[in-house]
């Protein structure tokens, strides 16, 4: 009995170990099949994570290709515009603001400069002289010649430059250009060929023999004589060393601030409300004087022709400074100049 007993216990502990022997491998491998499936369960759900975010870059990245793309386009599209207005404007020239000019026209001195010592002095003058000719053949009446010379009148041409110094005159006013005007200008009054009459000298006083004799008994001519200022009864006639030719001038130095209106157009009136002018006269004055400072006021105005040359006319007032003794340089002048641009 006891003998079967442990003959049954032999074979059940034979039957488990066997069946475990059978079931561990099962159960080991079950184990790790549930682990490769949560492994494999965690890798695709990483996978389909990453999957995620993907698409969301990719989404991302498009979006920001079809702005950048658009954006471009835009900035094409306005390039393209801009160049057909710039191709379809028209051609405009580069605006020539400064200018040198060539003037001249007509000029008038308020007061002559007539009967000055170094102007027509002693042309005519019969004073002494009279006594001295006689015998000779001649009379006075050759020495008067044109006794009158430094006319109100002249004529004058010069040349100028001005430059632009702003368009807006400084913010005040547009299209209103505010220029520095710098001039030279030549006027001439008169041009006379004077016969000076001899002046009543101690060597005239004496004379007593003929023209042409020498020493004392030539009569010495007055004032600037060519020649050697002696009278003679040859040559260039009785009285052609007596002569002298006086032209009566003047030169104006001006400088001054120049507003000419309406800029860009062709025409353009323009004002001097005052300038600076310094006037060099010839012959000097009684005084032995010939520079006189004054100023000046002018208006005009100028139309572009062509490209850059321009057109225009002015009229000058001057107010001269009395320096010159006996002399009045008070006077307009009127005219028209040629610019050319630059």
């Amino acid at each position: 009995m006891i003998k079967k007993t442990k003959m049954a216990l032999a074979v059940t502990t034979a039957s488990l170990t066997l069946a475990g022997a059978l079931v561990s491998p099962q159960a080991a491998a079950l184990t790790r099949a549930e682990a490769n499936a949560k492994k494999t369960a965690a890798l695709e759900s990483q996978v389909n994570q990453m999957a995620s975010m993907m698409q969301e870059m990719q989404s991302e990245l498009s979006r920001v290709k079809a702005m950048a793309s658009s954006g471009d386009n835009a900035k094409v599209l306005e390039l393209d515009q801009w160049m057909a207005s710039v191709k379809s404007a028209p051609i405009i020239e580069a605006s020539k603001d400064h200018m040198i000019f060539f003037r001249g026209g007509y000029a008038r001195n308020d007061s002559s400069r007539e009967s000055s010592i170094l102007t027509d002095a002693n042309a005519g003058n019969q004073g002494g002289g009279a006594t001295n000719l006689a015998g000779t053949g001649l009379n006075t009446s050759d020495f008067t010649g044109n006794s009158r010379n430094g006319d109100q009148d002249a004529w004058y041409f010069g040349a100028g430059f001005e430059f632009n110094l702003t368009n807006d005159l400084f913010g005040l006013i547009d299209n209103t250009s505010l220029l520095g005007e710098v001039t030279l200008n030549y006027k001439e009054f008169d041009d006379e060929d004077l016969r000076r009459a001899p002046l009543p000298t101690a060597a005239n006083d004496s004379a007593t023999g003929a023209l042409g004799a020498g020493g004392a008994n030539d009569v010495v001519c007055s004032g600037l004589t060519g020649g050697g200022g002696v009278l003679t009864d040859g040559g260039a006639g009785p009285y052609g060393k007596c002569s002298q030719n006086v032209t009566v001038t003047q030169i104006t130095l001006t400088a001054a601030p120049k507003i000419k209106f309406m800029h860009g157009s062709k025409f353009r009136p323009w004002v001097i409300p005052a300038g600076f002018a310094l006037h060099v006269i010839s012959p000097p004055s009684d005084g032995v004087t010939v520079t006189a400072p004054g100023m000046f006021f002018g208006a005009g105005a100028d139309y572009n022709v062509w490209k850059s040359i321009t057109v225009g006319f002015d009229g000058r007032y001057h107010l001269v400074s009395n320096t010159t003794a006996d002399v009045d340089l008070d006077g307009f002048e009127v005219g028209g100049y040629v610019g050319f641009g630059f």
